[in-house]
């Protein structure tokens, strides 16, 4: 029975690979080649031509992940005549605390292969698993490419949201909820203004934002470390932006974009609370529309938002949004089985970290982050 039919109905396929031991950096098929994107110049170029490739395929964000979090680039690729055909990201998490397991990717909403047929697909994700049970990963976690696995079961299901950026001012802004329309008029009347930067001190700006935001959520801020990263392999090379709203000289709300090619990520937000009457959250996201689409994206992605948040779901549709089901798949090595997780956004640890001081909760985030993934 050929390979594309046993991974789109069965575990079989995947428990194949069992047999097939690989040496580490090599793979089961001379086809696939296990790479390391930051060590090939021409990496990013060759991506930005690709329908779905994204920032998030990148070398830029490969370097982030390493460089923040320490963890090993394993990038699965099929190539032709010299160019990228398909492509499997993945890291290594390698933890004291949480095992050994390889995640595609760590701290990414959603990560698409880039494959040319479902043969390919079957192919990266085999040289993968036979990866993983070489160097002993406990599972493998695919954030993305739920079209290929035909009917296995989801681990994690999430929302996600993509605004068409094509048209012009006028035509963007009638996508947009009259509600929200009025809450961006009202912000532009309260003397609200709004910049853009790619400077380490934007990045300082919206981090400390961020860290009265993920107290109000009842969560630790990421390391400082991982925004430097950002900043150091995306912001300074035009691959992002942070986009900023002062009201009389104080940073009220901001957020964190990234783009490549014709595909620009909502990947964080931060507001002061104190200020939310401003509307400042509404007037960063407007500018940030507007000022990607003259810059020649085609798409917004609006990122992950788990479905019990109806709240982050509502603020998304509002900017006329098509919304979609995000699955993650994940196998265990160990077992043989795919497995189901639970989102842990919300819980009993939430309201631990509402009450803890911001520098408490930085120290733990620096320190729980690499291990979480």
């Amino acid at each position: 029975m050929p390979a594309t039919h046993l991974i789109a109905n069965s575990p079989l396929f995947l428990r194949s690979t069992a047999a097939t031991p690989v040496a580490a950096g090599a793979c089961a098929d001379a086809a696939v080649q296990c790479v390391h994107p930051a060590r090939l110049p021409d990496w990013d170029s060759s991506l930005a031509g690709h329908p779905q490739g994204c920032i998030f395929h990148s070398a830029a964000w490969a370097a982030v992940l390493e460089g923040a979090y320490g963890y090993t680039p394993k990038y699965f690729t099929i190539s032709k005549g010299g160019s990228l055909r398909s492509l499997l990201p993945l890291m290594e998490v390698d933890s004291w605390l949480t095992g050994r397991r390889g995640v595609a990717l760590p701290f990414t909403d959603e990560c698409e292969p880039l494959c040319a047929d479902q043969e390919s697909f079957a192919s990266l994700v085999q040289n993968a698993l036979a990866c993983g049970r070489d160097r002993k990963w406990k599972y493998v976690e695919f954030r993305g490419g739920r079209k290929w696995f035909g009917d296995v079961p989801a681990s994690l299901s999430f929302y996600s949201h993509e605004l068409d950026l094509c048209g012009d001012e006028e035509l963007l802004s009638n996508r947009v909820d009259s509600s929200v329309r009025r809450a961006i008029k009202k912000a532009e009347k309260t003397g609200l203004t709004v910049e853009t930067s790619v400077s380490l001190e934007g990045m300082r700006t919206f981090y400390t934002l961020l860290c009265q935001t993920r107290k109000k959520h009842g969560m630790p801020p990421q390391p400082f470390k991982f925004f430097q990263k950002i900043h150091q392999h995306i912001l300074s090379r035009n691959l992002g932006v942070v986009v900023l709203a002062r009201f009389e000289g104080r940073p009220v709300a901001a957020a964190v974009y990234f783009g490549l090619g014709a595909r620009a990520i909502y990947k964080f937000g931060a507001s002061d609370e104190n200020f939310q009457q401003l509307r400042g959250n509404n007037l960063v996201m407007w500018e940030a529309i507007k000022w990607h689409a003259r810059r020649g994206f085609k798409t917004l992605q609006l990122g992950r938002t788990s479905l019990g948040n109806e709240g982050l779901r509502r603020f998304k549709l509002g900017w006329g949004a098509t919304e979609t089901l995000s699955d993650y798949v994940k196998y265990d090595l160990r077992n043989d089985r795919f497995m189901k997780d639970k989102d842990e956004s919300s819980g009993w640890h939430n309201q631990v970290f509402r009450r803890l001081p911001i520098f408490v909760s930085r120290m733990i985030g620096a320190g729980l982050y690499r291990h979480w993934a």
